[in-house]
Order: C-alpha cells, then sequence, then structure tokens
C-alpha cells in the first residue's frame, strides 16, 4: 500500500488526467526537455523558462492551442506561469515532478518487488 495521502492521490490524478493528452504530454516533455541537465547548471530559472508563444511555433501548433493546453497544465499543478510584460512564461514545477518520480519509483519498486521510502507492507 501506498504512503501518498488522499490529497496526494487526488492531485496525481488531476496530473495523470491532464498528461493523458497527448499534445499536453508532449508540451509536458518539450518543457522537460528544454535545457539538457549539463548546460543548464547555474543559469537563473528565466533562461530555463519557454514562452507561449516560442513553444507554438516550436511544436508546430496554434499559439490558442499551445494556450489552452498550458492552462490545463497549470490547472493541474503540473507548470508553473508567470507573465512577463506581453510574454506569458512558463515552465514544469518542481513539486510537480517530484510527486510524480516518487509515485513512479513506488510503482517501480512495487512492480519489481523492491520496497523503496513511499511504499509499505500491506
Amino acid at each position: 500500500m501506498s504512503n501518498f495521502r488522499i490529497s496526494d492521490t487526488d492531485r496525481l490524478a488531476g496530473m495523470l488526467k491532464a498528461l493523458a493528452s497527448p499534445q499536453r504530454l508532449g508540451v509536458f516533455m518539450k518543457l522537460t526537455n528544454c535545457c539538457q541537465p549539463d548546460c543548464c547548471s547555474g543559469q537563473t530559472t528565466a533562461r530555463v523558462r519557454s514562452c507561449v508563444g516560442d513553444l507554438a511555433r516550436d511544436m508546430n501548433l496554434a499559439a490558442s492551442t499551445v494556450s489552452h493546453h498550458l492552462k490545463e497544465l497549470r490547472q493541474a499543478g503540473v507548470l508553473n506561469m508567470e507573465r512577463s510584460g506581453q510574454r506569458i512564461e512558463c515552465w514544469v514545477s518542481e513539486d510537480a515532478l517530484a510527486l510524480l518520480a516518487s509515485f513512479f519509483a513506488g510503482a517501480m519498486g512495487a512492480a519489481t518487488g523492491n520496497k523503496t521510502d513511499d511504499t509499505v507492507d500491506d
């Protein structure tokens, strides 16, 4: 059985539901891969953020489509967004990544018989 609280379970369900859309998953993956780990060290958060217009151009989608998907991801707690003048910058929530990673690590541990900190015996 998992050690996740009900609020974590609800939050995870919302995040996974938002990520179930192929286009939203693509936006999420684009944002998580916008900068390779080696080149991001020492950079400010602003340097690893992406603008809605940049995402739309890079993904060959209409800005309104990307904006809609970003709104859904933000409401699910997967992304953070901030207005900077006329630009809207977005980046993946570190808390969301940690929660998703913990969930999948626990699931992997349960599937392989290896206990992790997030799993306990039934």
